[in-house]
Order: C-alpha cells, then structure tokens, then sequence
C-alpha cells in the first residue's frame, strides 16, 4: 500500500518499491481476513439496499469453491461467468480464484456469436449465468466441446442449480496454494482493431493495481470510503478498477443494476447509495454532461471521481469541476497492463487533457518503432516496460499476438501519445486512429471533446477518410440530442462551432447524423466500424 499522506510526488515515486509475496490468492486476499459484519457488497438495484457481509462472502466463496471441485473442475480449468453485478459475481469469482481455476468474464450485452467465440477461444469446462445468459446460450449453438457444466443463478431447466450448490459445498474447503505467477484470470480485449483475445492475468494483477487505484481515488482507503461503477464487473475497469481492489482494502462496493446507463440514474444511484469513491468511463461523464446544471439537483457527495478507457477532454472536466464539485482524476491502462498513469489531485498531479504521470511503481515512456525512448514533445507509441505485476502473462492460445505486443522489454499499447517535459502524458488516438491529413498528424480526442460541447450533440466518433488531396480528411459521425433533428443548416453550424474553438485543418470537412454509436462494452466507441463505412463510400466515389 501507499502511505497515506506522503509528500509529493517525487517523493512517492521515488520510496516505492512493490512487495509481492510468495504465495498469493486473490479469492483469499478479498474474502478472508476481514471483519465478518463488515459490509461488502451493497445491492441498491432497487429502492432497498440488500447486503453481503464479509463474513457471507468468505463461506459462501469457500463453499461454492468446494461444489466446483465435486463437478471435477479444478486447477487451471476456465470457468467462465456471464451475469450482471449480483452478490452470486462476487461470490463465482472469489470460488474460482480459490479454487486455482481461471476466470472468463463477460459482458451482459454480449449476443450469442460474442458468448460462442469467448467460450470457445478459452476452452471454458464451466459457465455460471443467469436465466437471460441461458436464453442467449440457446442461440449460440451446441459446438462447445469443453463446456461441461452450466450453473445458472435462477431456476432453469438442464442447468445446476448456484444456490444448491453452495449450499452443498464444504466450508472446510482449503483454498488452492497459489503464487502470484500462477493464472486466475482471462480478460478478453475490447476488439477495437479486430477479434477479441483472451489476456491471461496472474494473481498478482490484482496487486499490480493497488498503487493506480490508491493514486486515483487520492489515498484509498479513508473512512467512509463507498465505491462504484455502472461498468459491467466483466471488464478490467470494473473488475481490477473497482470491485477487487475495494475488496482488498475492504471498502464496501455498491452494485446496481439498471436496463441501460442513463444519466438520471446514475446520479440517482449515487444520491441514495451516498456513493464517495466513483469510476465513471468517459461516455458515461459525457452523458451525464448532456443534463448541464440540472446535476445540481441530485445531492451528490463525492470524495473521489476517476475516469480512463479514453481521453476525457477540457469541456467534461469542466463540467464535472462545476456540476458535481470534484476534480476528475484521470488515468490510463489496457486489458493487458491497467492503471500505470494516472492524475491525483490530492498531489496536484492534474492537468486538463493529461491521463497524468506515471502511477509509483510503473516505467511508462513514450518510445519510437524501434523501441528508442524518446524526449518531451515527440510523438510515439505509450510503452510499459516489464517487468510489472500488473502485466498480462500472455494472450491465450496465441504466441505469435504475445510476440508482436512487445520490442524488447517494452510492451506495446498500440496507443499514440506525448509527454510534456514535466512528465504528464497526452493520448492522441490509437494507432490505427490517428488521422493524417494535408501534413497534419491528427488525433480524434481532442475533436470529439469539442463536438460534445456543441449544445445539440450527445455523442461522436471522428475517424480519417481517404481523400485523394489530402491524404485523409475528418469525418464525424454524430449522435444528435433528443428532440434535435438533423439538418444542413445544424450541419454547417457543427463545422464552424469546431473550426472556431479547434482549428481550420481540425474541423470535420464531412458530418454524418447517425441514431447510435457503436460502443465496446468499456463505453469506447468502435471507431473501426466507421473507418471502414468511410472507406467504402471512398472506393464507391471512386469507382464512379
């Protein structure tokens, strides 16, 4: 852990120095130890909060860790876990990690072909759903050889029953002997440049990302402390940002469910929950800043508020600093290395635009295709060098992807950036989205950020469009306000709104309304669909 109070930033990054011990057990680390009234998990997906204890999360873990051992599932075998934030996560996961299997989480919003290629990219024996997961897994066809064993969390027919089976399991269960190197986790990657892989994680992931969770919420754990995030528990922002870490620490996390994320909502839940430690991705932040000063309304509390996954952008943190009355600390990380830069306001380590400095205990560095570190200003990829507890161990099933995802000792995030020469970084855009126009190396952020501020504008995507003059031009596609209508006339003002507050070789030439963007289930927009949209139209005008 980080002191509590330390000096500076220089000072902390300089006295940092991991302890990793030498046997080490995620599902032991979150569920034992702590004080077994103590609250862990507060379900406030109705109007009624619903508690679990951390005395009820380590037997039940225990148990159920025991009932997957009866069903002859064991060390190293994928269980895979397809539901929504329910204590019966909370529970699978920690079984899991106790049991040294390796847990696959997914999404909610995944259809049937993303369950299919998740299940059977990582030979899951197991899969732990609910009855909605069920009806999906019917569409997903029959051809997954090595699942076994489907354990549902409501009553449906061909599936094990969760609840029975927890019951049936033994509390006298001895937890799997783990190191921190030996596998618990695969995190599937988001798919913004093609098919998803499977990031293999060791038990020491969970330690590797204390510091970046610590940094951003400004010295977690204080009395009092609350966390939560609309994130789904099935990706790293909700899983290593949120949940586990809060339990480490033994800070209660709140979970709620809700159809869809809605701003209202999301301020509500954090009104009644009395939430003071909150992840919000940047689309959330976004839609929340689309209700202006009628934030104001919702009695808000917050300690801490941190967001990553995408460059946030002056005009939100603005409204976040006027409209919910807390500096956003930022931070940045992937599936494959999470949480190694990260803004802290509490060592004024914050800097609009900037995802901060890199977190105590991470080299972090911005290095040509070579691998050569480079000097403050210059462009180049976001590098994180190993080793670092927070590191994947590989992708899954594919050696030749683990291979290209380093130079050297340098992983490669596949994302472009800047650190100025006090040592703050700045995203410009994923490899494949940065925009190369008449000269210009453009970064879609930044005109993204601008687009939002505009007044009838909910969402936007800005991607490169091959142009025969230039190179490339800026295209946007824009999701409009509810009850504002496309036009000509609102195109032109959107165009000269960007060019005004940006720049003339910034401002997308082209403008195209669309009813919804497409977003990964980290709320990143899959800017690749619109890449290839723009590159067909290209080729069509082309050919005629």
């Amino acid at each position: 852990m980080l002191p509590a109070d330390p000096a500076s930033y220089e000072e902390l990054a300089e006295a940092f120095r991991w302890d990793i011990p030498e046997r080490f057990n995620i599902g032991v680390a979150c569920a034992d130890g702590h004080p077994a009234t103590k609250p862990a998990i507060i379900d406030w997906s109705a109007d009624t909060p619903v508690t679990l204890s951390f005395g009820e999360l380590s037997e039940k873990s225990t148990r159920f860790a025991c009932a997957l051992s009866d069903l002859g599932i064991g060390r190293g075998d994928r269980v895979a876990i397809l539901l929504p934030q329910c204590f019966e996560t909370v529970i699978a996961h920690l079984a899991i990690y106790k049991l040294g299997a390796i847990a696959v989480p997914m999404a909610m919003q995944f259809g049937p072909d993303a369950i299919r290629y998740r299940l059977g990219l990582s030979g899951a024996a197991a899969l732990i759903l609910d009855a909605s997961g069920i009806a999906k897994l019917a569409d997903a066809g029959a051809d997954l050889p090595d699942l076994k064993k489907l354990i549902c969390i409501d009553d449906a027919p061909g599936a094990l029953d969760f609840h029975r089976l927890v019951e049936a399991g033994s509390p006298g269960f001895r937890p799997a002997d783990t190191g921190p190197d030996d596998p618990a986790l695969m995190i599937f990657t988001s798919g913004t440049t093609g098919q998803p892989k499977g990031a293999l994680h060791a038990h020491r992931v969970l330690l590797g990302h204390l510091p970046g969770v610590e940094t951003h919420h400004e010295f977690l754990p204080r009395e009092g402390d609350l966390l939560w995030t609309p994130a789904d528990w099935a990706w790293a922002g909700g899983l290593l940002n949120v949940l586990l870490p809060g339990l480490y620490f033994g800070v209660p996390v709140v979970a709620a469910r809700g159809a869809r994320f809605e701003a209202g909502w999301a301020l509500s839940v954090m009104e009644k929950a009395g939430i003071r430690n909150a992840f919000l991705p940047p689309t959330a932040l976004r839609m929340l800043a689309t209700l202006g000063p009628a934030a104001r309304d919702y009695r808000i509390d917050l300690r801490t508020l941190g967001s990553g996954g995408e460059a946030l952008g002056r005009e939100t943190l603005a409204w976040c600093r006027d409209n919910l009355g807390v500096t956003v600390n930022e931070f940045y990380g992937q599936t494959e290395c999470n949480l190694v830069l990260s803004a802290c306001g509490a060592l004024d380590v914050v800097r609009p635009g900037s995802m901060g400095k890199p977190v105590a205990g991470h080299r972090v560095a911005i290095i040509d295709e070579t691998g050569a570190e480079l000097p403050p200003g210059q462009q180049g990829q976001v590098a994180v060098h190993r080793p670092d507890p927070v590191m994947f161990l590989e992708y899954w099933r594919d050696p030749d992807a683990t291979r290209r995802k380093f130079i050297g000792d340098w992983m490669l995030t596949g994302d472009q950036g800047v650190r100025d020469p006090d040592g703050y970084f700045f995203f410009v855009g994923r490899d494949d989205d940065v925009i190369s126009s008449a000269g210009y190396r453009i970064g879609p952020g930044e005109i993204e950020d601008c687009l939002v501020s505009h007044p009838d504008v909910a969402l936007a995507a800005v991607i490169g469009k091959p142009d025969a003059i230039r190179g490339q031009l800026v295209k946007a596609y824009v999701v409009l306000n509810a009850g504002v209508a496309p036009s000509d006339e609102l195109r032109a003002a959107i165009k000269a709104f960007v060019k005004q507050r940006l720049s003339a070789h910034e401002y997308p030439r082209e403008i195209e309304f669309v009813d919804e963007m497409p977003l990964t289930t980290t709320g990143k927009v899959i800017r690749r669909i619109f890449r290839d949209r723009a590159a067909e139209e290209a080729r069509a005008a082309e050919g005629g």
